[in-house]
């Protein structure tokens, strides 16, 4: 099965052949993601054969004549053409949420803290302020920061999520005076589509089996017609019994054999039997032997497995590469 890995240690090798002023260069233009995923390649690199770094330096070269810029302002084309094609109304919306984040650096700079500091800075506010800032954050690094808070914190912010309908420019502004210089309010006329079910829905599928149960219970304790709701938008690793057979192909090209095989351990076989139909009959042959002959996995290191191809599937979602079935509609994105 083929994996990013090939590329992700080319481009770990061809930052570290720049020299350390290009690389830094480089790495200011990146996200907290990429620049962890890239230290952590460049680090696990300890040497390089000739042919490895002429081979990568070839293919960059042969990318970079092939790239143009089409247009000088990316940001402006695009908020010219939707205008154009939409109307102004139905444009703004959309325009609002494609480059949101633009003029909001100081949450940026909340991405690049470790979970444990943003909880301890956001620990004595309150629960809508903490809500509001959450769902800027990645849904992992927010379902992160609330396991560091208590469970009456966390399930009061989980619902405060769940019914957050966007956030006002002027609420921006609060925020950016009761978090000082950390946050960055806006002077946008309209209001940021940030927040709702489906938000907290994310955030509680990363939060772990344990978490997700007593957190839906106290959200059906207060309205129950919202838990259902959550619970609508939540897809867990179980339900990819419900993607159809090219879904599973798909994500089954995107994730390794070692993490599979520790995922697999914790699943039901109905479950194993949809991954083995759907790959050839030696690979198939060849992970029923790995899952039978590899002895017992901690259950923490199962469901860090299931929650990264998580993360693969909600992808794949977006990109239209797996459809659930039975979702109608409302199609987990």
């Amino acid at each position: 099965m083929a994996t990013n890995d090939q590329g992700l240690e080319n481009a770990a090798i061809l930052l570290m052949s720049l020299g350390e002023e290009e690389a830094a260069g480089i790495f200011k233009h990146l996200s907290p993601k990429e620049v962890q995923r890239l230290g952590e390649t460049i680090a696990g690199i300890k040497s390089v054969t000739r042919d490895r770094l002429d081979d990568v330096i070839d293919r960059f070269e042969t990318i970079a004549v092939n790239e143009q810029m089409l247009v000088s302002d990316s940001n402006e084309y695009v908020k010219t053409v939707l205008r154009k094609a939409l109307g102004d109304e139905k444009a703004n919306l959309l325009i609002d949420r494609i480059l949101q984040g633009s003029d909001i650096t100081g949450i940026e700079s909340l991405k690049w803290m470790d979970p444990g500091s943003v909880a301890e800075l956001l620990r004595n506010e309150h629960p809508q302020i903490v809500a509001a800032i959450l769902v800027h954050l990645e849904f992992d690094q927010a379902a992160d920061v609330l396991k560091q808070l208590t469970e009456r914190q966390r399930n009061e912010v989980l619902i405060r999520i769940a019914t957050l309908d966007g956030i006002q420019p002027a609420a921006l502004k609060d925020l950016n005076e009761v978090m000082t210089k950390v946050l960055a309010g806006g002077d946008r006329s309209r209001k940021s589509s940030l927040g709702g079910a489906k938000a907290a829905a994310e955030i509680l599928n990363m939060l772990g089996a344990a978490v997700e149960t007593t957190a839906l219970d106290y959200v059906r304790e207060v309205d129950n017609e919202l838990a259902q709701k959550i619970m609508d938008n939540m897809f867990t690793f179980d339900d990819l019994e419900k993607v159809d057979d090219k879904g599973i192909q798909a994500l089954l090209k995107e994730v390794q054999t070692e993490s599979l095989v520790v995922a697999l351990k914790g699943a039901p076989p109905t479950l194993r039997d949809k991954v083995f139909k759907n790959m050839s009959t030696r690979a198939a042959e060849a992970l029923r032997e790995d899952l039978e002959s590899r002895g017992p996995v901690r259950l923490s290191e199962v469901e860090a497995e299931q929650k990264e191809m998580l993360k693969v599937v909600r992808r794949l979602m977006d990109e239209g590469q797996i459809v659930v079935a039975g979702s109608g509609d409302e199609q987990f994105v």
